[in-house]
C-alpha cells in the first residue's frame, strides 16, 4: 500500500514513510493510493473479536509494510488493561431503542485521542526504522487541548524521539492545560502560545514546510514528524472503533447483518469523522455521518452552502477542543470525494491560505451532501442539553458529547430518520467539570468552587469515581511555563532542540 499526496507534488510513500512523515513534503496530507474493503463475512466474524483483534484486522490492511507481529504487539501495548479502565476499551452505552454512546475516554487522559495516540508512539519508531531514519525524531503539535496531553503521555520516554506541544494559552480548560503543564518525561516540552488554536496550527504547519527550519534541525541532528491527526498513522487508529461500534451492535443483536446506522460525531479538526467516512467507504454499513459544530460552525456553513470561509469571529466555548476554524482533514475529504483531483484541492488550499475562503463546485457539495448532514450548538444549549440528558436517561455527558446529542435531536427533527445512530462520546465529563457541575447542579452550586473541588461534588452527586488521569493533578508540580508569540514558534522549536 503505497501513499500519496492530497496536493499531488510530492512522491508517494509507504506506510512507513508516511507515518514518519507526518505531512507530505509538498504542504499536503497522505492519503492511501489504493481503495480497502472490508465485506460482509469479515464483519460478522468481528462481532466475536475482542476490540484487540478487531484493530489488528483493520490496521493490517493500511500498514501492509508493518507485519502481522508487529501490529499485534503495537496493539496490545496500546489498549491494555494498564492503559484503559475498562476491557472493551471502547464500551457502548445504550440510551434508548436507537441510541447509543460509544465512550472513548477510557484512556490515561480521559479523552479520544488515546485512541490513536496509545498506539502512534508505538508505531513512529519502527516506521523510523524500516525507512533507514537514523536521526532523532522530533515531533510537533498543535493542540486545542486534549491532543497534547494525549500525545505527551505515548510519547513520553520513547527512545529516539522528541515532543514539543504547542497550545493556545487562553483556548484550553484549566484540567487541559494543567494535564499539560505538569507533564513528566525526558523527552517532552509544552509552549503556551498567546494566540487561538487556529494561529497555533498555522504556526506549526508552517514550521513544518519552511526549508530554512527544516535544515537548521537536520544540522542538529533531528527530523520533524507529527502526531495531530494530519498524520495517517494518527487518523488510522480512529477507523477501528467505527468498525467496532458496528460489530458490538451485531454481538448484542441490536441490528441485523447489513443494517445501516448513522454516527454522530462532535467534530473540530475533522478527523474524527472522517475516519468514520473512510470506514463507510470500507464497506461498513453507514447511513448519515452527522458533523456536530459548537458556536464556531464553519464545518456546518460548509456542508451546508459548498463555502468554506475562516474570515469568521472566532469564539471561546465550554467546548474548547472544537474552537477551531481552519479544519485540516477536511483536505482529505476533498480528495476522495473530487476522484483524487490534485490539482483542484491544491487550489482550494491555496485560496484558503491567501483569501480565508475557498467555495467548492456544486457536483463536490452534492457529493458531500449525500452522506454529511451539520448542525451547530452555542453554550446554552450544551448545558441544558448535559441537564436534559442527565436527568432522563441517568447519562452524564460532556460538553462536547452534548453538542453531539442537541444537533442529533435537531437531525431527527429535520429528517424523521429513526435507524440506529451511535452517538460519539469524546470525553469523560470530568474534563469540563465546571461546565458540567453547573448544568446538572446549578450555576449557584458551583459559584467560587475550583474545578478540583467540583472533581469531588461531581463525583459524590453521580456516585461515578473520578478518573485516575484527573485526580490530584492541582497538587502536581508545574513543568512548563514557557509562553510565546505564534511569530516566535520558529525559533523556540529551534532553542528547545538544541537543549
Amino acid at each position: 500500500m503505497l501513499y500519496q499526496s492530497t496536493r499531488g507534488n510530492s512522491q508517494p510513500v509507504s506506510a512507513a514513510g508516511a507515518i514518519r512523515l507526518g505531512i507530505a513534503p509538498d504542504g499536503g496530507l497522505f492519503v492511501p493510493a489504493e481503495e480497502v474493503f472490508v465485506n460482509p463475512g469479515e464483519l460478522a466474524l468481528m462481532a466475536g473479536m475482542s476490540y484487540q483483534q478487531r484493530a489488528v484486522r483493520i490496521l493490517q490492511m493500511f500498514l501492509t509494510d508493518f507485519t502481522p507481529g508487529e501490529i499485534g504487539d503495537c496493539v496490545e501495548g496500546a489498549y491494555g488493561a494498564a492503559k484503559f479502565d475498562v476491557p472493551e476499551v471502547a464500551p457502548l452505552e445504550k440510551l434508548d431503542g436507537h441510541l447509543y454512546v460509544l465512550e472513548l475516554w477510557h484512556g490515561p487522559t480521559c479523552a479520544f485521542k488515546d485512541m490513536a495516540l496509545q498506539l502512534l508512539p508505538r508505531l513512529l519508531p519502527r516506521a523510523a526504522g524500516k525507512v533507514g531514519e537514523d536521526r532523532e525524531i522530533a515531533i510537533l503539535v498543535a493542540t486545542s487541548g486534549d491532543t497534547g496531553k494525549a500525545a505527551l503521555e505515548g510519547f513520553r520516554d520513547v527512545p529516539g524521539t522528541r515532543i514539543i506541544v504547542f497550545f493556545p494559552a487562553r483556548g484550553v480548560s484549566e484540567v487541559q492545560r494543567l494535564q499539560m503543564v505538569t507533564q513528566e518525561g525526558g523527552n517532552v516540552h509544552v509552549v503556551a502560545v498567546d494566540g487561538n488554536f487556529d494561529q497555533t496550527q498555522s504556526g506549526v504547519k508552517a514550521i513544518f514546510t519552511d526549508p530554512a527550519v527544516i535544515e537548521a534541525i537536520d544540522r542538529q541532528g533531528y527530523r520533524f514528524s507529527s502526531a495531530n491527526s494530519i498524520n495517517w498513522g494518527r487518523l488510522v487508529p480512529q477507523v477501528v472503533y467505527y468498525f467496532s461500534a458496528y460489530a458490538d451492535l451485531l454481538a448484542r443483536g441490536e441490528i441485523r447483518p447489513g443494517e445501516t446506522v448513522n454516527f454522530v460525531v462532535p467534530t473540530g479538526n475533522f478527523g474524527n469523522i472522517l475516519a468514520a467516512y473512510y470506514a463507510r467507504r470500507m464497506g461498513l454499513p453507514v447511513g448519515c455521518l452527522v458533523c456536530a459544530s459548537n458556536r464556531n460552525n464553519v464545518l456546518t456553513d460548509f456542508i451546508r452552502t459548498g463555502t468554506y470561509d475562516r474570515t469568521r469571529e472566532f469564539y471561546r466555548t465550554i467546548s474548547p477542543s472544537m474552537d477551531i476554524l481552519i479544519s485540516s482533514n477536511l483536505e482529505r475529504l476533498l480528495y476522495d470525494v473530487t476522484g483524487g483531483d490534485a490539482v483542484r484541492v491544491r487550489g482550494w488550499m491555496e485560496e484558503l491560505q491567501a483569501k480565508g475562503h475557498y467555495r467548492v463546485d456544486g457536483e463536490t457539495l452534492e457529493k458531500i451532501q449525500s452522506v454529511f448532514w451539520s448542525d451547530f450548538a452555542g453554550d446554552p444549549a450544551t448545558m441544558e442539553t448535559i441537564r436534559r440528558v442527565y436527568r432522563k436517561y441517568g447519562y452524564l455527558m460532556d460538553t462536547h458529547t452534548a453538542v453531539g446529542m442537541y444537533v442529533y435531536e435537531r437531525y431527527l427533527e429535520a429528517t424523521g430518520d429513526t435507524r440506529k445512530t451511535v452517538l460519539v462520546s469524546t470525553a469523560s465529563p470530568f474534563k469540563f467539570n465546571q461546565s458540567v457541575a453547573a448544568a446538572i447542579l446549578g450555576e449557584e452550586a458551583v459559584r467560587g468552587k475550583g474545578e478540583f473541588e467540583l472533581l469531588e461534588i461531581l463525583s459524590r452527586v453521580t456516585g461515578m469515581p473520578v478518573p485516575g488521569g484527573l485526580k490530584d493533578l492541582d497538587k502536581k508540580p508545574v513543568r512548563h511555563t514557557l509562553t510565546v508569540a505564534p511569530g516566535e514558534m520558529k525559533r523556540v522549536v529551534q532553542e528547545l532542540l538544541t537543549r
